[in-house]
């Protein structure tokens, strides 16, 4: 019925896409791809479209073939989203657990119907249909958020958090700083962490590092650049203000706005983030300032000099992007906490991604499932694809052309020990050809061991830690290109600024030749000044591989042979394109090594055109028991109520044919260990490729009691030492005058010598021997 000729110009108006995650797609807490590995299950896309007249979700599973879920036509939607299952205890209980899943929706008309326009947030059961709760706000909502937790309302400078299960109020953020757009509050949720725009730098919470100017890595370098943020802040405010009044209720004058930032003491300061953990952070407001508590805040820095516009959370929740108003550079942060307090946090400036000179407003943000890959889309409808490293570093040939992640340094380079004179090299005393000053045998001679202030001495003292991550150096900076710019839908056909390709085809096609388009109807796309377009991307495994050969049964490792998973682009004309992403390295290197820079080639490879017509039927709840959301609910609700050690109600549903089930809830019986899960251990490494102390560095020297001593030279073989005999094996270098052993001070009646490997012999036996390692550069 989508493409029985039904002309160009019937197609409805897209005002926003999104690609969502929900139970539907939760691989952690969805059975169905626990055994991922077994049956080549993969997570389908879920899409939500919204018009200017209701809104749509679509799922596109692995097989390629869009499913519609939902399709509703009642008045602008401003926001929606799918509410997860949330996380319970046994003390803590889902109400709403037979309504689920929930829809959460944001629309003009409230269903009070008296509130301002989007005033209110409903939530719909997709199993019965009825509405289960509506949160009246009294000014317009911009956005929702939730993951297992909460549920958070973003309004104008203000957050408010509410608890997933109950939803009543948990907490709420207001001071918050404003953005022109296109997000007016930019917020960041991860699965515990919410990151805001704060409007204010407070010293006593900041962390260590953040933003770096200038390649600048010292702490007190951030401290003059925030200094800087300061001073800029009092320009920007005037120019923010007078961008807001468009935005603003009608009602409100310059003048009122005005006179309200005046209120404040301190004037508005723009880039400054604030990270918060939803789960220790005290109920009411949260309030960053001078007198509060640092309870709950887990990272307070400045991020940009300019307006915050986007912020995103890679999956892991540990690296946070930034983009300001500007939209040259964006940040990649790596949050690296402390159990204390924010100040004793550390932020580490990993990447800057450099965009370009020009002036862009960012939209929406992406990561790759294993965080070597992000997408930035720009108001321009352009996509930036970026490599980085979730540990920092120069994306090279060895870290992003196989299939897994790769260790921070290869086997060569974690046993030679390089990394410390390479850095010295490049640090700025240093210079590139100088001679290597502060290199000397003790260890805090090293680089790593540079001059650490009193402050930095305190904390190794009381941190006991030497190899603290957190403390000085910050890991250098690195400045990234984009690969690949993606513009969209500039892929499927030249169009001009207002109209856009439309496409015939029943569901998916593959594109083999450049597509031939045919104007679309002069309809200005969403958000549209002129030339703006709405665009959303994700990563997943590829679709057009079993769209391309449908006959053939889809292998198990299929999906395996990219590099790269595919990148899945939507645009404001509802055609949403897969692209097959192909790094190789710079065809104009010389010789390629691990070191090698990379390039990327791109191409479109499937498309599926998912706008609705005014003409097709509405799909609204209840929902049968079978409908994709309800299944997926129904599990992730049963591996909720498995894992908190809790009998799920009623029948187990769909999934009784897991054995695996029965054994853990005869196992969760006790109420002692309801927590057993974050008590397995896992051993997640391998062992150094060489030992510290079999590398160059060290000789290794035998004392005999009888005063004869004998040197190990570097050269000679370590493990065969000694032999099964009591008497020691001829070894290859002696000198007697090598060592004072008076002033060893050898007790070998107290202290028992360390057992080699190699050894067969008995403690007993080598009890005259020790051994002594000396490390000279």
């Amino acid at each position: 019925q989508a493409y029985s000729g039904t002309p160009p110009e019937e197609k409805e108006k897209i005002v926003w896409v999104r690609f969502e995650n929900a139970d539907l797609n939760d691989t952690s807490r969805n059975m169905e791809f626990h055994e991922i590995h077994s049956t080549g299950n993969e997570p389908p896309l879920l899409l939500m479209i919204g018009y200017s007249d209701g809104m749509q979700v679509w799922s596109i599973p692995i097989s390629g073939e869009a499913q519609e879920l939902f399709s509703v036509r009642h008045g602008p939607v401003r926001a929606a989203r799918i509410l997860p299952a949330p996380q319970i205890s046994a003390q803590k209980c889902d109400n709403f657990a037979e309504k689920r899943p929930l829809l959460g929706v944001c629309k003009s008309i409230g269903s009070s119907g008296t509130s301002p326009p989007y005033c209110c947030v409903d939530l719909y059961s997709l199993r019965t249909g009825e509405m289960v709760k509506s949160i009246q706000f009294k000014t317009p909502i911009y956005d929702l958020h939730c993951n297992k937790r909460i549920l958070v309302v973003v309004l104008q400078e203000k957050i408010a958090a509410f608890d997933s299960c109950t939803f009543t109020k948990k907490f709420f953020v207001t001071s918050c700083y404003p953005c022109p757009g296109p997000n007016m509050n930019p917020i960041a949720l991860g699965s515990r962490w919410l990151a805001y725009a704060e409007n204010k730098l407070i010293r006593c919470h900041q962390s260590r590092g953040g933003a770096c100017g200038d390649n600048i890595q010292s702490y007190t370098a951030t401290v003059i650049s925030a200094a800087k943020t300061i001073k800029t802040g009092l320009t920007m405010v005037g120019k923010v203000v007078t961008q807001l009044t468009g935005t603003l209720p009608s009602g409100a004058t310059e003048e009122e706005i005005l006179a309200h930032s005046n209120l404040r003491r301190s004037p508005l300061v723009p880039g400054i983030v604030t990270i918060i953990d939803t789960e220790t952070v005290a109920e009411g407001q949260v309030l960053v300032s001078e007198d509060s508590d640092s309870d709950g805040i887990v990272a307070h820095f400045p991020a940009h000099e300019k307006p915050i516009c986007c912020m995103a959370f890679n999956p892991s929740g540990m690296l946070l992007v930034t983009t300001d108003t500007l939209g040259h550079d964006f940040h990649v942060f790596q949050i690296l906490t402390h159990p204390w307090s924010s100040s004793q946090s550390a932020v580490h400036h990993l990447y800057t991604l450099h965009r370009g000179e020009t002036e862009a407003k960012v939209q929406d943000i992406s990561f790759s499932h294993d965080c070597r890959w992000v997408v930035v889309s720009t108001l321009r409808g352009t996509s930036h694809v970026f490599p980085i490293n979730p540990y920092g570093g120069q994306p090279c040939v060895r870290t992003h052309m196989s299939p897994r992640v790769v260790n921070r340094m290869s086997r060569f380079q974690k046993s030679a020990g390089l990394e410390e004179i390479e850095q010295e090299l490049t640090s700025k005393q240093g210079g590139r050809c100088s001679p290597v000053p502060g290199l000397s045998s003790s260890p805090s001679g090293s680089p790593l061991h540079g001059k650490l202030n009193s402050q930095d001495t305190y904390n190794n003292f009381t941190n006991n830690n030497p190899g603290n991550p957190r403390l000085l150096p910050l890991p250098s900076l690195t400045v990234v290109l984009p690969l690949a710019q993606i513009k969209q839908p500039m892929t499927l056909g030249t169009i001009t600024k207002r109209t856009g390709p439309y496409l015939f085809g029943a569901g998916c096609f593959s594109i083999k030749a450049p597509c031939k388009s045919k104007p679309a109807p002069q309809i200005s796309p969403s958000k549209s000044v002129g030339g703006e377009f709405c665009v959303a991307a994700v990563f997943g495994a590829s679709r057009s591989w079993f769209a391309n050969n449908s006959g053939l049964k889809r292998e198990k490792d299929q999906s395996k042979q990219f590099v790269v998973e595919s990148l899945y682009i939507i645009s404001c004309y509802g055609s949403l394109v897969e692209h097959v992403l192909e790094p190789r390295p710079l065809s104009t290197a010389p010789k390629i090594s691990d070191d090698t820079p990379l390039e990327m080639l791109t191409c479109p490879r499937a498309s599926w055109a998912l706008v609705r017509t005014p003409q097709w039927n509405e799909l609204q709840p209840p929902f049968n028991a079978n409908h994709p959301l309800l299944l997926a609910a129904d599990a992730v609700q049963y591996y909720q109520y498995l894992l908190a050690g809790l009998v799920p109600p009623g029948s187990p549903g769909p999934i009784t044919r897991h054995e695996s089930y029965d054994s853990l809830a005869s196992d969760h019986s006790g109420q002692e260990d309801e927590e057993w899960l974050s008590q397995v251990e896992i051993v997640t490494h391998t062992g150094p490729h060489r030992r510290l102390w079999m590398g160059p560095q060290f000789q290794f020297k035998t004392i005999h009691p009888s005063g004869q001593t004998t040197v190990i030279s570097s050269s000679s073989s370590v493990l065969q030492s000694h032999g099964p005999s009591d008497t020691p094996q001829p070894l290859l270098d002696f000198d007697t005058d090598d060592l004072d052993l008076n002033s060893l001070r050898i007790q070998p009646v107290r202290s028992e010598p360390v057992s080699m490997p190699g050894s067969p012999r008995p403690a007993a036996d080598r009890r005259g021997v020790s051994t002594v390692i000396d490390a000279t550069s």
